[in-house]
């Protein structure tokens, strides 16, 4: 009985998704072609879409900020990657608009594809030139003013591990437009909302926003040292959770397949 409450919890989350991106359409489809539009599409998916899933879903965003970033900066935002309500912590968390990168198979889904084509940087991981391709991109997005969000995990949707490497293209990214990186700690989502259907439960997810790492000064021959100094910190952050909530998560998983 509770595995069939979590997948209709799971059909719940694609409903609340859609929801908003259907009935929206025609203003987020007017907004996404107008030259200066994405500020005011931003607004809509913070304080619209995203609280209407995270609330309807049963989670209460707890956001922490001890960063001492600056709003009107450009930063790349990183996080731990462990469910499909991530983005919309993001969005939750940061109040000044950015771009995300993400997946060029999302283009594919009806109706959110138009929207996320021109909304978004997307990459085919499997293609270097569309990879190359991101920091051109991206360069047009920063001399714009806006931040880049990219959860910088190799194989994130690995329930059996706590955090899995980064890659390195984030870094590089980092160090070549001397972006900041502000690292995020999600400590919930893991084990409240994970990749698949095997566990989970409503409640408040923690967001902490902690200072950023420089990037001034720094060349091609650091990206390794910024990749693990980065991922090492978020590790750290989630092993002393006082709640264990990713911990936990990988118990869980360990459980459920033996």
């Amino acid at each position: 009985m509770r595995r069939i409450l979590l997948i209709l919890w799971r059909i719940w989350f694609y409903t609340l998704a859609a929801i908003p991106v259907l009935v929206l359409f025609p203003l987020l489809a007017f907004l996404v072609l107008l030259p200066n539009g994405y500020p005011y599409l931003f607004w809509i998916a913070r304080n619209i879409w995203a609280p209407f899933i995270l609330i309807g879903m049963g989670f209460c965003t707890r956001v922490q900020n001890t960063s001492g970033a600056q709003p009107q900066k450009s930063y790349l935002l990183i996080a731990n990657h462990a469910s499909y309500i991530d983005p919309f912590l993001m969005l939750r968390a940061w109040k000044t608009p950015f771009v995300f990168v993400g997946k060029k198979e999302l283009v594919e889904i009806p109706v959110f594809g138009f929207i996320y084509k021109r909304a978004a940087i997307m990459v085919d991981r499997s293609d270097e030139k569309s990879r190359f391709a991101v920091y051109g991109l991206a360069e047009k997005v920063i001399h714009g003013g806006y931040s880049v969000c990219i959860f910088p995990e190799k194989d994130y949707v690995d329930e059996s591990l706590l955090l899995n490497d980064f890659k390195r293209g984030a870094f590089k990214m980092a160090i070549e437009h001397q972006l900041p990186v502000l690292p995020m700690v999600f400590y919930d989502p893991k084990r409240m909302f994970p990749w698949y259907t095997t566990y989970g439960f409503p409640g408040p997810i923690r967001v902490e926003i902690h200072p950023p790492l420089p990037t001034k000064g720094l060349t091609e021959k650091d990206i390794p040292e910024l990749q693990q100094k980065a991922h090492d910190f978020i590790k750290a952050k989630l092993l002393a959770d006082p709640k264990q909530r990713a911990v936990e998560a990988l118990a869980k998983w360990e459980s459920f397949q033996s």
